[in-house]
């Protein structure tokens, strides 16, 4: 079967065939569903980038992000459909075509987003870090439900992240990402990327939204937690609140570098373009998840991923 085709000209699905005869599609991108929609005002019929729009996301918000997502020779307005210029205040987005004005030229970065998946690490160099954060925290720092009785250690439902996943720790070295780190973990073999610093508490369904981009923190926001999704409604209240203000004052709070470097990655994952490929993670006990994985959409970075994320949990301290 072919994919579909969107009234836009962009083709957003693909098909796996599974045994039973059927086709199931999957989400090739992430711009399926999207209601906001950003162009060039010179060609109007290339599509620049968009987002799911959620609760608390400002004109100003979008200003930001166009930022990130296109580079400039000259500064830019956005004008709306009705070709009246959006300020850059804190006035609600509203869903529709927005067009970037400038006398300049106008291109789509060239940066990246490290492609993530759900990360639940265990080894000898996890136990301390993980152990850090939720002394720091005992709540999920984006929903605020807080550890019942952490004196017990009743930690169900809460799971440790890193901001900056450890698959990529290699990255992390090369480019001294330990610059943005002022608190190193107590065993210093065990890297500056454990760093209580480097890491937060969340609910296990904020995790995964965390790991997947659907959710960050601009700290440049007065630390506004945006959604990129429908998924953020899963919570009441989620989107366009910002973090609490004891957790803030709290000096082993992770830097606002590390949660500036995730939320640029979310907006990199969902808002350039047609945005990246949606990952599996839900894997059946039995299920030949490298054969899965293989299937999915960017298998090799994939591959690397788990690899790395794997070795770099079970790697022995120094």
């Amino acid at each position: 079967m072919q994919p579909e085709s969107r009234a836009d000209g962009h083709d957003t699905l693909i098909y796996n065939n599974h045994p039973d005869g059927h086709d199931t599609p999957i989400c090739d991108n992430r711009a399926d569903g999207r209601d906001t929609f950003i162009y060039d005002s010179n060609h109007r019929d290339t599509l620049l980038g968009g987002l799911w729009l959620t609760e608390g996301v400002t004109n100003a918000n979008l200003y930001y992000m166009v930022e990130i997502i296109c580079v400039f020779t000259d500064t830019f307005d956005i004008h709306d459909n009705n070709e009246q210029l959006v300020e850059r205040d804190e006035k609600p987005l509203q869903p529709g075509n927005y067009f970037i004005v400038t006398n300049g030229s106008i291109t789509l970065t060239e940066e990246a987003p490290l492609l993530r998946a759900l990360s639940l690490h265990s080894g000898p160099r996890i136990e301390a870090f993980r152990d850090a954060v939720r002394e720091r925290d005992r709540r999920c720092v984006i929903s605020g439900m807080r550890v019942l009785r952490p004196d017990l250690g009743r930690w169900t439902c809460f799971e440790v992240a890193h901001i900056f996943p450890l698959a990529y720790e290699d990255h992390w070295n090369k480019s001294n990402y330990s610059r943005w780190i002022t608190i190193p973990p107590a065993n210093e073999s065990d890297g500056t990327i454990h760093s209580v610093q480097n890491g937060i508490l969340l609910s296990a369904n904020m995790h995964a939204l965390f790991d997947a981009y659907h959710i960050s923190i601009n700290p440049d926001d007065n630390y506004k937690i945006i959604g990129f999704g429908p998924e953020v409604t899963y919570e009441k209240d989620i989107a366009g609140r910002r973090l609490d203000q004891t957790f803030l004052n709290n000096p082993l709070r992770p830097t606002d570098q590390l949660l500036r470097w995730h939320f640029r990655q979310a907006v990199l994952v969902n808002v350039k373009g047609l945005g990246e490929p949606y990952l599996e993670n839900d894997f059946p006990s039995g299920s030949d998840i490298m054969a899965e994985i293989m299937d999915g959409s960017k298998a090799a970075e994939r591959m690397e991923y788990e690899l790395f994320s794997r070795f770099n949990a079970a790697r022995p301290c120094a």
